[in-house]
């Protein structure tokens, strides 16, 4: 029968604990969360700062939609503003909005190297733990992609001398997703120059966060292409590419997702600006303090209850289990106790290292995470 390998490998995704499910969400901050009726703490949000729940008032734009691609009619007014105001901001020539970080991150390695001739003499070395839409990005472009160990610059450099190829970018992430450590930046900053290599790093989870100003992993380091997304601390949607004019053109030129998407919508474009003023000013200092208060408090609770939570000073901490099947068994247990958190499984991580992942926000309190530690401390 055509197509029975659905079913066949639906039910190997269930019998290995693998499978995956979406849940209705029927009220969600950055601390608390309602699924199926059912009230719990919420620690998988990555509403880092809190800002989610906070109104926002718009003074122009009332148009949902942008209605075509930013090369037709959907590049307006309320788009450039934030394009121009993260220029100024994180110090770039030029910007490009996508409507999400997936699309940024994948569709800018294809757009690169999308000249045959080109990338036969191009390469891109990808830290081995990247996100997803960055491997799959290097895999559908024409340039080789070579990978290195985490966050091992010594096997990076390695790569670097045997290589032959005449563009060379090199790709980490700010903040990794899944273990919650930070990239060595100003250490790849430096590999880059020496092997005359470009460096581009996707700051999911460092903007808005990290550095004096919130302006991320990237506040004082300049790479040459630099993501940033909006639905993390910035409690928005949509992502921005940041690099000089003539990237940014050949972009315009040659980066498919953006020609042939309909533009970011005005009234998101208007919100997310108005959220990133909120993050550089007296709001923003404070609630990244009382994050910060929040992970040396989680930190602290964890070591004296013996937990081993990976060695991560960012919002996302890690406690790998191993097995997937009972990764889910103490979510499962946890959820019994009304506390929300993931249990993340291959092929989002490695075989052998599934973990929950807790995301601590500013919107938790010292009661809420009491409440968490007693409740992994049962559930372990």
């Amino acid at each position: 029968m055509a197509f029975s390998y659905l079913q066949a490998h639906l039910q190997t995704r269930r019998e290995d604990a693998l499978l995956r499910q979406r849940h209705l969400i029927t009220h969600a901050t950055a601390r608390e969360i309602t699924v199926a009726g059912k009230h719990y703490l919420n620690f998988a949000s990555n509403d880092y700062l809190g800002f989610a729940e906070q109104p926002s008032s718009l003074l122009h734009t009332q148009a949902l939609g942008s209605h075509s691609s930013p090369l037709v009619t959907g590049y307006q007014q309320s788009q450039h503003q934030l394009e121009r105001y993260l220029c100024e901001q994180l110090g770039y020539q030029s910007a490009l909005l996508f409507n999400s970080g997936f699309s940024a991150n994948s569709s800018v390695l294809k757009a690169l190297f999308q000249d045959k001739a080109t990338a036969q003499n191009s390469a891109i070395f990808q830290d081995k733990l990247n996100h997803a839409s960055l491997i799959d990005g290097a895999l559908h472009s024409q340039a080789a992609m070579v990978r290195f160990s985490h966050n091992d610059t010594r096997h990076l450099t390695s790569r670097l001398e045997k290589s032959t190829a005449k563009n060379k970018l090199i790709i980490s992430e700010g903040v990794f997703s899944m273990d919650g450590d930070h990239a060595p930046i100003a250490t790849l900053r430096d590999i880059a120059n020496s092997y005359n290599a470009w460096l581009m790093i996707d700051d999911a989870h460092g903007f808005g966060v990290l550095g004096e100003n919130g302006l991320g992993s990237c506040e004082q380091i300049k790479p040459e292409l630099l993501v940033i997304t909006f639905g993390k601390a910035v409690a928005s949607s949509g992502a921005c590419v940041l690099a000089s004019k003539e990237v940014i053109d050949y972009l315009l030129q040659f980066n498919r997702d953006y020609i042939y998407s309909t533009g970011m919508s005005p009234l998101v474009a208007e919100l997310t600006l108005t959220r990133l003023q909120q993050i550089r000013s007296e709001t923003g200092s404070q609630k990244r303090q009382q994050l910060a208060d929040n992970i040396s408090y989680f930190k602290l609770l964890a070591t004296q209850h013996s937990l081993a939570v990976m060695p991560s000073t960012s919002a996302i901490q890690p406690i790998v289990l191993g097995c997937a099947e009972h990764t889910l068994a103490v979510a499962n247990t946890l959820k019994e106790a009304g506390i929300w958190l993931t249990a993340i499984r291959p092929p989002t991580v490695p075989f052998n290292t599934s973990r929950l992942r807790i995301t601590l926000t500013a919107a938790h309190t010292k009661a809420d995470i009491e409440c968490l530690l007693a409740a992994l401390v049962n559930a372990l």
